[in-house]
């Protein structure tokens, strides 16, 4: 019979990597924006350096669907691009604190913005920014924002930190 300590696996353990997340507390700490402008109300998961993912939940209660449009309202374009750069917001000052957290940070660019879908509603905007690069001080992202796993809207984004 084989001794007990001839019978432990010598397969390793599986990596086992804690989720960070940000709750609305930490969002607030890290973004300037404020209702009716702060788009993010968690994140879920993200990666310093990789990627981040957060969700926006859609109420009737917006402000810009009194306007856009009464009979059917549904969330303009430029405010999911909005949230969006505000998700690369949190990566970036996440990422490297010392380089942006003290600074205002600016969205400066956008490339082969697309929109899909329409945001109505009662819908949970799931954003997801992915890190392309940093280069002279600007960062580029690639986001995609989906609502029940389908794409709604695409665009890549730039933006820099600057003194306030």
């Amino acid at each position: 019979m084989a001794s007990p300590e001839a019978r432990v696996s010598t397969r390793p353990a599986p990596l086992e990597v804690p989720l960070r997340t940000m709750d609305i507390h930490k969002v607030l700490s890290l973004l300037p924006h404020r209702y009716p402008f702060l788009l993010i109300d968690r994140v879920l998961e993200f990666e310093p350096d990789q990627h981040l993912t957060a969700i926006k939940n859609v109420t009737y209660n917006e402000p810009y669907f009194i306007g856009h449009f009464p009979a059917r309202p549904v969330m303009p374009g430029v405010l999911i691009i909005e949230a969006l750069a505000q998700a690369t917001g949190l990566l970036a000052m996440e990422s490297r604190p010392d380089e942006v957290g003290s600074k205002l940070y600016y969205f400066v660019g956008i490339d082969k913005a697309r929109f899909k879908r329409p945001v109505e509603p009662g819908d949970q905007l799931v954003l997801k920014v992915k890190l392309l690069g940093v280069r002279q001080g600007i960062w580029r992202f690639h986001g995609d924002a989906l609502v029940d796993d389908k794409l709604v809207a695409s665009a890549d984004i730039m933006c820099t930190a600057r003194d306030f």
